[in-house]
Formats: C-alpha cells, sequence, structure tokens
C-alpha cells in the first residue's frame, strides 16, 4: 500500500511539474524565444567578428610587409604611398606601424622635417600605447641632434632620462650629443657620466660614452685640437 501511495505522489508530482513547465512556456514562449534567439545570432556574430578580424589582420600584415619590401628595393616613394594607404586605412596597430616606419623612410630620403613631424604626430596621440609614444619622441630627439637646438632635444628627452625608464641611455645619450654639437662640454660630459656610471646601460652605449669622455677630456687638455666628432646614429 506504501509503494502504492509512494507511487501516487510520483505522478501527481510529476504532473505538477509539467503543468508548470506548461503554464511557464505559455507566459514566457516569447521571451525565451527571444534569449534563445540573442544567443544564436550574439554566437554568429561573435564568430563572424573573429573572421573579419583575423582576415582583415592578415590582410594588413601582408600590405605592411609589401611596403617594406619595397622599401628594401629602394622604391622608397611606392613604399611611402603603400604606407599611407595603411596608415588611412588599416586596422589595429598596423596604421601606428606604418607611420613609423614611413617616417624612418622620410628621415633616409633627407625629408627630416616631415620625419620629425610625423613622429611628433605619433608621441602626441594619446591613444597609442606609452613606449611606442616614447619611442616617437626618442627618434624625434635623435634626428634633432643634427638639425635643432639642445633645447628642441631636450624638449623630446629630457623626460626619459630618468633613472627608472627603460629608455634613459639612448635619452642620456641624445642629450649629450646635442649638448656637446651646442659647445656645452660641461653639459655633455654630466650626461656621458650618467651612462658610463649606470650598471645597467648597454655595453655599446657604455663604449660611446667614453669615448666621448675622453674626447672631452682630449678637449679639455688641448682646447681646439679636436674637432666634434660626427653624432652615432642612435
Amino acid at each position: 500500500m506504501a509503494q502504492d501511495n509512494d507511487s501516487f505522489i510520483r505522478e501527481v508530482n510529476d504532473e505538477l511539474r509539467s503543468e508548470r513547465v506548461s503554464t511557464i512556456w505559455r507566459r514566457f514562449r516569447p521571451v525565451i524565444i527571444a534569449a534563445a534567439l540573442l544567443i544564436v545570432l550574439g554566437t554568429a556574430g561573435y564568430r563572424g567578428y573573429e573572421y573579419w578580424h583575423t582576415h582583415n589582420s592578415s590582410r594588413y600584415g601582408d600590405e605592411f610587409l609589401a611596403a617594406l619590401n619595397l622599401a628594401k628595393q629602394n622604391k622608397t616613394d611606392e613604399a611611402l604611398a603603400a604606407l599611407g594607404t595603411l596608415e588611412k586605412d588599416g586596422g589595429g596597430s598596423y596604421p601606428v606601424l606604418a607611420k613609423l616606419r614611413a617616417a624612418t623612410l622620410m628621415s633616409e630620403k633627407g625629408d627630416t622635417a616631415g620625419a620629425i613631424a610625423a613622429f611628433n604626430d605619433v608621441s602626441k596621440d594619446n591613444s597609442i600605447p606609452e613606449v611606442v609614444r616614447d619611442l616617437a619622441k626618442l627618434r624625434a630627439a635623435w634626428l634633432l641632434i643634427d638639425t635643432g637646438t639642445y633645447a628642441q632635444v631636450s624638449a623630446e628627452a629630457e623626460v626619459m632620462a630618468t633613472q627608472n625608464h627603460a629608455l634613459r641611455h639612448s635619452a642620456r645619450e641624445a642629450l649629450g650629443l646635442a649638448a656637446y654639437k651646442a659647445g656645452d662640454t660641461a653639459k655633455a660630459k654630466e650626461w656621458f657620466t650618467e651612462i658610463a656610471s649606470d650598471a645597467e646601460a648597454p655595453r655599446n652605449v657604455t663604449n660611446r660614452a667614453q669615448i666621448m669622455l675622453d674626447t672631452i677630456a682630449a678637449s679639455a687638455a688641448a682646447p681646439g685640437a679636436a674637432p666634434a666628432p660626427a653624432a652615432p646614429q642612435g
């Protein structure tokens, strides 16, 4: 008898559950269908975006490599045109990469002012990661060693010459060379000494700084005897 009662109770519970499900379905069917459709459409949209992003990234990468190959073939004008198109129409990081590479090509072509302006555009764009902006500022500073004043180089590089900045070695070298070129050997000596005394400075940068310190010392010992060396490329 107990078993019959248990069976009866289970049947009643099943019926009640079925009735509740039916009631919920009748009341909320439009919502349930809409939610299901949203899930399906959302998944399809995400997959579509993934395909679009991957496809376009691959295309922009191919365009960037093609522009680099044109530059290697000394087809500078064609490379600049291709990089300009990528800068305007590309996606992801490629417009910034295109602008940086175009600036380098302009400097190699002799358009130093255009290159500095392009690097400055990148360095002032807050939508670009800080490390990339700093690299652009440093490239502008190095170009200004030969074409600008110490104050102009300082405006670009001195903010990076602090002890904990990753680019401090190259920034200090640019400042030291700019000071030396301007005839301020005392300031140049300060910057080169900071490099030489920094245990974390790369060996090649330390070696160049020591050469400049030796040159400054020789100039002090025999005024006018040592001509200013050409600025090494950073």
